[in-house]
């Protein structure tokens, strides 16, 4: 029994339609209710019409991504308390309606980060591109973020400011929309599409400027300890996403990047329901982190997987890359993976669906000729998609042998 095969599906809007998924062997949908305003309850009716078109195409509704945290429980604002108990409401609708899994990240204001959305890779297929010191450059010298410069190496700044220096205009300008409001907006953006963009940007920044790690992560604990006793009782399994580039950022802190990070959280709430979504894409950017160790050490926590890979540019620089071909090698991934859903099946504990989904993918062939979301072209993915299955067959079949 293989891991079941999941697709990220935007819902009605996607260009890509539940009837296309099922030729191609996808089991279960990974959606959210992405016209429901961040902070507000999900209503249990619009939670089962989202179930029911999705079981009406002989799929079911395997995860919730997201279920976000709101910035008023990431600040802990005055307004914390009522998006709490919103949070749990929504939890409470959706395990009345049988949805179980719920992935969810604690990234400040910015979900994840890309500065080039369209890199070209030698083999003419598309994917996405995180360079440093570009990224710095935007910090610096487009945002210009009060104090950004001190928050980097100088060598760093000077080199991007080269970089600035060899754009247009329209250039920087493209470079700041796309991280603050392309990359974001078909998730649940912080800004909006708007025309003071960069301001509006600046102020949801000045909002952390006297938070650090430690104060991130008490409040990032504080937000734990009010939703896992509900999703406990309800019998959900809440799933963290590891930060996206797994490093600070805009001055500010990130709390779910290394194995340290998660032995924190698990030891400071160590119910089960608090649990890890495990992505070998945003992991890996990390030379220092050790996948085969987070797996070995959380395997029984691990309720959702993403499998992706990359390749590093230099040490915090990197592109997204074929599934099977970069720094991730995903046959001791899926190994230890599929050890852990015998294990489960075995001794009857946690779920041994264990989804997982091909996260992102090189736009190919006939994905530039159609829509798609940043990183979510149809061919691509499903390339990724058939690739770890078959591998995934292959060690499993060496397993029972």
């Amino acid at each position: 029994m293989a891991l079941e095969k999941t697709w990220r599906w935007f819902g009605k809007n996607d260009p890509i339609k539940l009837e296309q998924l099922r030729q191609f062997g996808v089991e279960g949908i990974v959606t959210a209710l992405h016209h429901i305003p961040v902070g507000e309850i999900w209503p249990k009716e619009e939670i089962m019409a989202v179930k029911h078109e999705i079981e009406r195409h002989g799929m079911r509704w395997s995860v919730v991504e997201s279920l976000p945290v709101s910035e008023e429980i990431k600040i802990c604002s005055p307004e914390r308390s009522l998006k709490v108990d919103n949070y749990i409401a929504s939890l409470r609708n959706l395990a009345e309606c049988g949805i179980t899994t719920v992935c969810y990240n604690f990234m400040p204001v910015l979900d994840w980060a890309r500065t080039d959305l369209h890199f070209k890779n030698e083999f003419g297929t598309e994917s996405m591109l995180f360079d440093y010191e570009t990224f710095v450059a935007f910090d610096v010298f487009i945002l210009n973020r009060p104090g950004a410069s001190g928050d980097y190496p100088q060598e760093t700044v000077l080199r991007a400011a080269e970089i600035y220096q060899g754009m247009t205009p329209e250039e920087s300008n493209t470079l700041a929309y796309n991280i603050i409001v392309v990359t974001q907006g078909f998730i649940n953006g912080t800004v909006g599409n708007v025309l003071d963009f960069k301001e509006v940007f600046l102020k949801f920044l000045d909002r952390y400027r006297n938070i650090d790690t430690e104060i991130l992560r008490q409040n990032l604990l504080a937000f734990i300890n009010d939703v896992v006793p509900v999703a406990e009782e309800c019998g959900i399994n809440l799933c963290i996403h590891p930060d996206d580039p797994p490093f600070p950022l805009l001055g500010l802190p990130r709390i779910a990047s290394t194995i340290a990070d998660f032995e924190w959280l698990f030891s400071n709430c160590t119910s089960l329901a608090n649990g890890l979504t495990f992505c070998s894409g945003s992991l890996s950017v990390r030379p220092d982190n050790d996948l085969l160790e987070i797996i070995e050490k959380f395997s029984e926590r691990i309720h959702f997987v993403h499998l992706r890979n990359i390749k590093r540019s230099s040490e915090r620089s990197f592109y997204e890359s074929a599934h099977l071909d970069g720094v991730v090698d995903m046959v001791p991934i899926l190994r230890l993976l599929l050890n852990e859903q015998q294990r489960r099946r075995t001794s009857g504990s946690g779920d041994p669906r264990m989804p997982f989904r091909p996260d992102h993918g090189l736009k190919m062939l006939d994905d530039f000729d159609r829509q798609s979301n940043p990183g979510y072209p149809l061919i691509g993915r499903m390339r990724g998609l058939v690739e770890i299955a078959a591998l995934q067959m292959g060690i499993e079949r060496s397993l029972n042998n």
